[in-house]
């Protein structure tokens, strides 16, 4: 059942797409949970002059949709429902809600694919870099740190201890993986899955936008 909805919405995201041929670039970012890679992804559209995506995503998909966010919410870079929690369905979409999850996914990569379109862009994130693949000028990026780094960063936005952070970041890390490997074809946090998996403990978050940023210039510069 997973197999045959994952291998469906993969082939409704699989048609090819022809991008505008332009100067317009897109830097995908994926992430472990307290590695910093929403601050590096902020920081590396700063640097380059571009646009920032997140949970933007989510709100222009809504807003382009007429759905309510919350379902964008509560579907946000989760794998679907088992199949008893999809039979009793909270989707907008028909009475059977077994696809719920799927069609949020599909909104969204739709949202993704117009955005890279139109103008250079980080995307953090929500199976960018698959939906992306055939972009002749996305760079996809994976950051990954420390677990004591990690812990730290975790526990500046809760109050947990250091065990409780711990069982967050694996429980976080967990379901994004089951997101991105039911939705691709691809494994989530593999080095040879992106072009640039980088430790962001080594550096600290801004001197690795830094060095992504120069990364990014220099495959800018192999392609011209």
């Amino acid at each position: 059942m997973r197999h045959e909805i994952g291998s469906c919405v993969r082939h409704l995201c699989s048609k090819p797409r022809i991008y505008c041929m332009k100067n317009n670039f897109v830097i995908t970012i994926g992430r472990q949970f307290g590695s910093g890679g929403r601050e590096i992804g902020r920081e590396l559209a700063r640097l380059m002059g571009i646009a920032y995506y997140d949970r933007e995503l989510m709100q222009e998909a809504a807003r382009e949709s007429g759905i309510d966010t919350q379902y964008f919410e509560r579907a946000d870079e989760t794998a679907p429902f088992n199949l008893r929690q999809a039979f009793l369905g909270w989707s907008p979409f028909g009475y059977e809600g077994t696809l719920c999850n799927e069609n949020i996914f599909k909104l969204q990569a739709d949202v993704i694919q117009r955005i890279a379109d139109k103008q250079s862009c980080v995307i953090v994130g929500r199976c960018a870099d698959y939906l992306l693949r055939r972009h002749p000028r996305c760079f996809t990026i994976f950051i990954h740190a420390d677990m004591p780094d990690r812990i730290r960063r975790i526990q500046q936005l809760e109050p947990l201890n250091d065990k409780e952070a711990v069982e967050k970041a694996l429980k976080i890390d967990k379901r994004r993986a089951g997101y991105y490997n039911f939705y691709s074809d691809k494994e989530w946090g593999v080095a040879s899955t992106y072009d640039l998996s980088i430790n962001s403990s080594i550096l600290g978050a801004k001197a690795t936008a830094e060095l992504i940023k120069q990364w990014v210039e220099t495959r800018i510069k192999t392609q011209e």
